[in-house]
């Protein structure tokens, strides 16, 4: 690596992100694991949910590299999507609608001040009635899709969301057997009214509840709308106390167009250092 390296912090509703430029490979791919880990830890360096990586693309306006805060490399990241496109935009290396390439396929984005709106690639896998036996023998009632990255939603009943063991339970399902070895996403969904649900997500690779997560939502709102309990145009309250607009064009997952709309913030802009990424 070469160093001093210019980075940007991104948050799109609570989901911070660390971003590089690397379309001149100041990090080159054997070192981007590496990197991951180190700056994203939270107290001892910069602290971020993920690490992007710019880099150059012949067919699209760019590609991105995406790393999980435990250095595993994620195919899709909705609240990062959004803040990559609006840094790109704000850096010139895009215009207000882009095309950049993720390792789910390619994500369309349009920039409008500080709120971003992309374009998912189309779910599959979907499964609305999935059952799930757990390590005490009980059997749960959840639904798959995924969304680029793979995601379980479980609908609470009533006002319990804040009640729910989101960090035990959410790790309990993650590691479940059904989804090895890649894992899964768990997401709780308190649904408010047809237009309104309340989502907490457990992710995969930060192994935690996180503020908020894009692609979380989305599958939410898409499991929710299978079952009936919802229209196709959605308001998601984040954990982080933001709201994502999650938008449903068609019923059949093959065919649907998924749109994610929200805020893009950029934090600051510094360097990393040697001692940045150092032990400790």
């Amino acid at each position: 690596m070469e160093f001093p390296i210019p980075f940007a912090k991104m948050s799109g509703t609570g989901n911070d992100f660390i971003i590089i430029d690397n379309r001149h490979k100041i990090v080159e791919d054997d070192e981007m694991v590496y990197l991951a880990v180190q700056a994203c830890r939270r107290g001892k360096s910069v602290g971020a949910d993920g690490l992007l990586l710019i880099e150059e693309d012949g067919e699209y306006d760019f590609s991105w590299r995406f790393f999980n805060s435990d250095g595993s490399e994620a195919e899709m990241c909705g609240n990062a999507a959004r803040c990559v496109a609006r840094l790109a935009y704000l850096d010139g290396i895009a215009g207000s609608e882009l095309v950049f390439r993720t390792m789910a396929g390619p994500i369309r984005a349009v920039v409008d001040g500080s709120t971003v709106r992309v374009q998912l690639t189309r779910p599959h896998s979907l499964d609305p009635e999935l059952k799930l036996e757990l390590g005490d023998h009980r059997v749960i009632s959840a639904g798959f899709v995924d969304t680029g990255v793979p995601h379980t939603v479980l609908i609470v009943e009533g006002n319990t969301l804040e009640t729910t063991p989101v960090e035990e339970l959410g790790r309990e399902i993650r590691f479940h057997p059904r989804f090895s070895p890649a894992g899964t996403n768990v997401n709780f969904v308190q649904i408010e009214d047809p237009g309104t649900i309340h989502v907490r997500t457990y992710e995969r690779g930060v192994e935690g509840e996180t503020l908020a997560c894009g692609t979380g939502v989305v599958a939410s709102a898409i499991l929710a709308a299978a079952r009936g309990l919802t229209s196709s145009h959605v308001q998601a309250k984040t954990r982080g106390g933001d709201i994502l607009g999650v938008y449903l064009d068609g019923s059949d997952p093959s065919s649907m167009d998924v749109h994610l709309q929200g805020e893009a913030s950029l934090v600051y802009r510094a360097q990393l250092t040697e001692e940045t990424i150092g032990g400790g």
